[in-house]
């Protein structure tokens, strides 16, 4: 007997101080955090029509990122489990954003390095480019190697503004 998996993608917009933002996810969790920015390369962003809106799903996110937008949260502690679909590289990439602390940034190249892979920085680049769970997953924390800030997906004056709101200067 096999069990059939529900593909069904959900999706929810909903309004921060910063900016509208949509969730896309699946039963198996979230996929996608999306930036309704205006700006940067991800702004061609669209709402397929075969996903579902479905208000009640990811309330969790919904709720801390409104909270982590309006200064009252800078850590998340969901149980929704977030599920970036990407490569093994992007993966690896993708984890050890996720071990920069909030407060914090570290470089391109120290995320190659921590990923043991010291000469892939432009590569690095490529798949913080691609994180589909910005915010969360914390790619906005990355800078240039003399510490400016350079590319980020939904531009950079979005960039400088996480950072503000995490006590980054």
């Amino acid at each position: 007997m096999t069990t059939k998996i529900n593909n069904t993608w959900y999706y929810q917009t909903f309004t921060t101080q910063a900016c509208d933002v949509t969730l896309v996810g699946s039963d198996e969790g979230l996929h996608i955090l999306h930036l309704e920015t205006g700006a940067g390369k991800k702004d061609g962003f669209q709402v397929e029509p075969n996903w579902v809106e479905d208000t009640a799903r990811f309330s969790d996110v919904r709720q801390q990122v409104i909270e982590y937008f309006a200064g009252k949260r800078v850590e998340f502690d969901f149980t929704t489990p977030l599920q970036p679909k990407g490569t093994d590289f992007q993966q690896s990439v993708w984890h050890a954003l996720n071990q920069i602390k909030t407060g914090s940034t570290c470089r391109y190249m120290d995320i190659a390095q921590q990923i043991n892979n010291p000469k892939a920085v432009r590569a690095v680049g490529a798949a913080i480019g691609r994180n589909p769970i910005p915010i969360i997953i914390p790619c906005h924390r990355v800078v240039g190697a003399d510490g400016s800030l350079t590319g980020f997906a939904h531009g950079l004056e979005m960039k400088r503004m996480l950072l503000d709101l995490e006590g980054v200067k």
